[in-house]
């Protein structure tokens, strides 16, 4: 039984933008009229089968144009949204077992549980800027064979370098299919740490705002300028971007604990906003 959703083509997006993270809430109001059966496979098809129940105890989303799938857009069978870097490590271990050794590109925004997956499952961690320019020059330059975006961008070398929000979900499908464990359980050991997700800032002076955030950190961390600043300590960093569209500054923590994260969150969050 399938119940579709805006499956036909619109240019005008009156129903919808191309943004995952703007209309997911109707996802959940489906799964919510449907009950906790019907679970969404891609963004425009709903399904509900009897073969392989775990299957339809998750739900993945997909953006309007149809190439993104990110772990906050699959839902486990708790109804809980799915860190992407755990989607990410998920993937790179399924491509590292059919090519031992090979390199995995993962953006510098990504869980540092990304490399440690990758490194244990005897891969090449290469790190890369954020956006899929850089991620596909890369991975030409690298013989990456898999590379992976915390914002729901998956790229595959076998798929001429393009990301694919198909195969991307054909692979936790995959591996669904193949445990009897929950779609919590299977990402369980790819979440070690405690994530902000991408905070924006609106300032009017960004460079300010930067060096501010330079200037309390820099002697109590190891900084590097790959993609704006990113900020390492032995227990948590972050990363500090300005927008290239909007007078925004980009924030996202990660810490060893949830307490850790939320402190440098709301520290480096006071120092952007002082005037």
């Amino acid at each position: 039984e399938n119940m579709k959703i805006y499956l036909g083509n619109d240019s005008t997006y009156a129903r919808m933008i191309p943004n995952p993270s703007q209309n997911l809430y109707q996802l959940y109001k489906v799964d919510r009229s449907m009950g906790k059966v019907m679970k969404a496979i891609f963004h425009g098809l709903m399904s509900k089968k009897s073969k392989g129940e775990k299957l339809f105890k998750n739900k993945t989303k997909q953006d309007g144009n149809m190439n993104r799938i990110e772990a906050d857009f699959l839902i486990d069978e708790n109804g809980s949204l799915v860190n992407p870097s755990a989607l990410t490590s998920l993937i790179a271990v399924r491509e590292l077992k059919a090519k031992a050794g090979s390199t995995i590109i993962y953006n510098l925004i990504s869980s540092k549980a990304v490399p440690e997956v990758i490194a244990e499952n005897g891969g090449v961690a290469l790190r890369s800027r954020v956006g899929h320019s850089y991620i596909k020059k890369l991975m030409a330059e690298s013989g990456a064979i898999f590379g992976g975006e915390h914002s729901g961008h998956f790229y595959f070398a076998n798929f001429w370098r393009a990301d694919s929000g198909m195969l991307a979900a054909l692979y936790a499908l995959a591996e669904l299919m193949a445990t009897k464990k929950p779609l919590s359980e299977l990402l369980a050991p790819y979440n070690r740490y405690f994530s902000s997700g991408e905070i924006n800032s609106e300032v009017k002076d960004l460079p300010a705002a930067i060096a501010r955030v330079r200037a309390a950190y820099q002697d109590q961390t190891e900084i590097d300028e790959l993609d704006g600043l990113t900020f390492t300590a032995d227990t948590w960093w972050f990363n500090l971007r300005a927008s290239n569209t909007e007078p925004l500054l980009r924030l996202n923590v990660e810490a060893n604990t949830q307490a850790q994260m939320k402190k440098i969150r709301d520290a480096v969050l006071a120092v952007i906003k002082t005037r």
